[in-house]
């Protein structure tokens, strides 16, 4: 039978992370499950007791998060993947945010994403590789009206696992951006900061909440089965969209945006370079 892995999570105590949390420990692998408030993990500690420690974390505190992670790693030993999945949803519009919301959005859905592979890449690098999943969103390649500075931190996070890909990959580092469709993970709902409505913006605040409509998500233990997979790929991709219908939007999106640039081909070869 082989050993068990070593699993870092951030954001276990609900949605996704939680859903990862249980699908690892099923699997008979341990994991640090991480986040601000780690009460809501009582009962999966009680079911896994040797193989789950909840550690709380809030991971825009960067020296916080150098720590825990050293904690992890001596505990078990050594970690095997780990799972940036720690987030919060700013939802307003661009102007209405203050820069108090701002900064903390970009604290937890961008900088602490940052901190947490600045803190693990040198135990996966001494122990001669690993897997960091970095979770994003099918909607990180465009802004969308209202949900602006979530699709900008994600967005951000793209760009630099791209580069952090090419980075660690000769030291046997496997990075894949984790773009995830909607599940019903509480992002809305208690993961969210809202802004102060200006009245200039309700006919389109309306549209908007009348296109996002009240369709019931999926529940995210139907996305673990996806992670599980993709963690046991001897050559995972750098990329990976969670969800067939968000599949398909990402794809519809993509032939949008060509055509777009190809409508505006004359003006862009008109410079050279």
């Amino acid at each position: 039978m082989a050993d068990p892995r070593i699993w870092f999570i951030t954001g276990a105590s609900r949605g996704l992370g939680r859903a990862f949390a249980e699908a690892a420990l099923s699997a008979g692998d341990r994991v640090v499950a991480v986040a601000r408030n780690v009460e809501p993990l009582k009962e999966l500690t009680e079911k896994f007791p040797d193989h789950l420690v909840p550690l709380p974390l809030d991971v825009a505190d960067r020296r916080a998060v150098f720590d825990a992670v050293e904690q992890a790693a001596a505990t078990f030993g050594r970690l095997d993947i780990v799972v940036n999945n720690a987030g919060g949803m700013l939802y307003g519009m661009v102007e209405e945010a203050t820069e108090e919301q701002i900064r903390a959005h970009m604290d937890v859905n961008f900088f602490g994403a940052v901190w947490v592979a600045q803190a693990v890449l040198p135990h996966l690098r001494a122990q001669g590789g690993g897997r960091l999943l970095q979770v994003t969103s099918m909607g990180s390649g465009g802004g969308m009206a209202t949900v602006g500075y979530y699709g900008a931190g994600k967005a951000a996070l793209d760009s630099v696992s791209e580069a952090l890909a090419m980075e660690v990959e000769g030291f046997g580092i496997k990075v894949t951006i984790v773009q995830m469709g909607g599940y019903n993970t509480g992002l809305f709902t208690s993961g969210t900061t809202n802004t102060e409505p200006l009245a200039q913006y309700q006919p389109l605040r309306t549209e908007m909440e009348a296109m996002w409509g009240d369709a019931i998500a999926p529940e995210p233990d139907a996305a673990a089965p996806v992670v599980m997979e993709l963690v046991s790929l001897p050559n995972p991709p750098r990329r990976l969209i969670v969800g067939s219908q968000s599949f398909d939007h990402v794809l519809e999106m993509d032939r949008a945006q060509a055509d777009l640039y190809r409508s505006w081909e004359h003006l862009s070869r008109i410079a050279p370079g």
